[in-house]
């Protein structure tokens, strides 16, 4: 109509209105996809730098900002539980809560190992580099949900949270660490300005965590796919940042590529979400 009209306005309209339709029907067709009891829930994100010093923890930095402008990007909420520093620069390690619906089933995609190539900023013979970062995320699941804990198989240590330092530095050993001993997993939070906030918010962390695992398992038995999502080692990376001698971050899994790194780093990891995300379901009618 608007072309027989010659009408530029109304022709203009209608291209928009069609993104702004391909953009929900995107949105409906991962709802589809996202339908685990666990992915509409909020998630835990934690990112731990690998071997390389200075320039693995820089890396692990960018990752953390990446995923909080993607989080600010989606409309998440986000806190920081824990996290340990680097010593030049960057982080050893953070665990972050992503509050919003849906969270969980989007993050999951993410978990797994994370290249960069790079000139490194730290080495004044301006050699490339390559870092490693691991990325593992789990659902914050429901109070009503039972796992069980015994007090005899948790280690639980006190320290001083991290930070810039100043007048608002925490003087007093109010940050915890939970381990939990017969699975390995270790929780920390140092959030909160009490030792029994912090607590709190620690048990609630390795609940959700403990969960997971659990869920793990499950799917492992019926589905072999799914083991690769049990551990984040070295071996396993899922994508990779080349910032040198070229630009390009490329999905491993999915083969999904772009140029645009900076975008990329920016938080705009929508497309490789919804590639995963979408080679997940094709993988699921393939096997039924």
């Amino acid at each position: 109509m608007a072309v027989e009209a010659s009408d530029d306005d109304s022709f203009a309209e209608v291209q928009t209105e069609i993104q702004k339709l391909e953009a929900i029907s995107e949105e409906m067709e991962l709802k589809t996809i996202l339908n685990d009891p666990v992915d509409s829930c909020s998630a835990f994100l934690t990112i731990n730098s690998g071997a390389g010093g200075t320039e693995a923890c820089d890396w692990a930095g960018m990752l953390l900002r990446m995923y909080l402008r993607y989080a600010e990007r989606q409309g998440y909420k986000t806190e920081v539980m824990d996290m340990s520093e680097g010593e030049g620069a960057g982080i050893k390690s953070a665990t972050i809560y992503v509050e919003g619906p849906y969270a969980y089933g989007y993050l999951k995609a993410e978990a797994g190992v994370h290249r960069l190539v790079r000139i490194s900023p730290f080495d004044s013979n301006a050699r490339r580099h390559t870092s490693f970062a691991a990325v593992f995320a789990w659902p914050e699941v429901d109070d009503e949900i039972e796992i069980e804990i015994r007090t005899e198989d948790l280690k639980v240590d006190t320290y001083r949270s991290s930070g810039a330092g100043g007048q608002h530095v925490n003087k007093t050993e109010s940050a915890i660490r939970i381990t939990h001993v017969p699975s390995g997993i270790v929780v920390a939070c140092q959030s909160q300005r009490s030792q029994h906030a912090n607590r709190d918010k620690a048990m609630k962390m390795l609940k959700s965590a403990l969960y997971e695992v659990e869920i793990q398992k499950r799917n492992q038995k019926k589905d072999e796919m799914n083991a690769s999502k049990k551990a984040n080692e070295w071996g396993s990376q899922i994508r990779s940042y080349v910032m040198h001698p070229y630009q390009m971050v490329k999905d491993h899994r999915t083969a999904f590529e772009t140029s645009q790194v900076q975008d990329v780093m920016d938080g705009k990891i929508d497309s490789f979400i919804q590639a995963e995300l979408k080679s997940k379901m094709l993988e699921k009618k393939v096997t039924k």
